[in-house]
């Protein structure tokens, strides 16, 4: 990478405000007016790329998601597909944690650009509306439900009683014992659940209800207390339900999965 044709391709679109710090051999920091939404900078860094002389690779040495891990967890298999739909969007490439673009030296502002922009949706993913992180968390459940748990032959959206207006999220079968699966992410699908469980132990339906929260702890009072009259075995968050759904399912079957 030749650093002063770097530069001198910025100045010509950048009359002022920008500065370039090597930091280590090959290795420089980009300082540009273009912040986060709390008023950091964001992280852009300059190094040779591995493709030839000349290009440049723009990269954040880790710092974008490192910086997204405070306050939002980027690891759960929906919100991890979300994020690389982000970086395919935009033409930048995830080493490791480590974002990058590999760039013509020429083309070195407009790259620049499409990397800070990106980074920038990166960090936002922390205030995803409500609608789709209820999504994640449901999505996540499915994920799980479909592949670890295929052996119990799962069926989503099963309907225990004709014309009931509630269905179960998942029915699970083992030994011919029906497991009816809920996943409760706020205090309205909490009460429904509950009516649910009530008008299924009316009907005289053999099945055990196992109730997955994305977080019991955010449930009101009266929608816990609902659920834990009703309810047969509940997981307060959904790693829980995934560390012990396959050994509570054979507990009470009696059989090894």
């Amino acid at each position: 990478m030749d650093i002063a044709n770097v530069q001198e391709s910025l100045r010509r679109r950048l009359a002022a405000g920008f500065n370039v710090y090597r930091r280590r051999p090959g290795d420089y920091q980009l300082i540009l007016p273009i912040l986060h939404e709390d008023g950091d900078m964001v992280d852009i860094y300059l190094r040779d790329s591995p493709k030839d002389e000349t290009y440049v690779r723009i990269c954040d040495y880790g710092m974008t998601l490192m910086r997204l891990s405070y306050t939002f967890d980027p690891t759960t298999d929906t919100r991890r597909r979300i994020l690389d739909s982000i970086l395919i969007d935009n033409g930048v490439q995830n080493d490791n944690g480590n974002l990058y673009i590999d760039t013509p030296a020429d083309m070195i502002y407009e790259s620049v650009l499409q990397f800070a922009g990106c980074v920038q949706k990166v960090c936002n993913m922390r205030y995803w509306n409500r609608e789709t992180v209820r999504r994640a968390f449901y999505d996540d459940l499915e994920e799980y439900i479909t592949t670890a748990l295929n052996q119990f032959s799962p069926v989503p959206d099963h309907a225990p009683i004709y014309d009931y207006p509630i269905t179960v999220d998942w029915s699970l079968t083992r030994n011919d014992r029906r497991f009816y699966v809920f996943g409760v992410r706020g205090n309205d699908k909490a009460k429904n659940v509950a009516i649910a469980l009530l008008e299924f132990q009316k009907a005289r339906l053999p099945f055990i209800s196992l109730v997955v929260h994305e977080n019991m702890e955010d449930l009101g009072g009266k929608e816990r207390t609902y659920l834990t009259r009703n309810a047969d075995t509940q997981y307060p968050v959904l790693d829980d339900f995934r560390a012990n759904a396959v050994s509570d399912i054979e507990r009470i079957t009696g059989t090894a999965a």
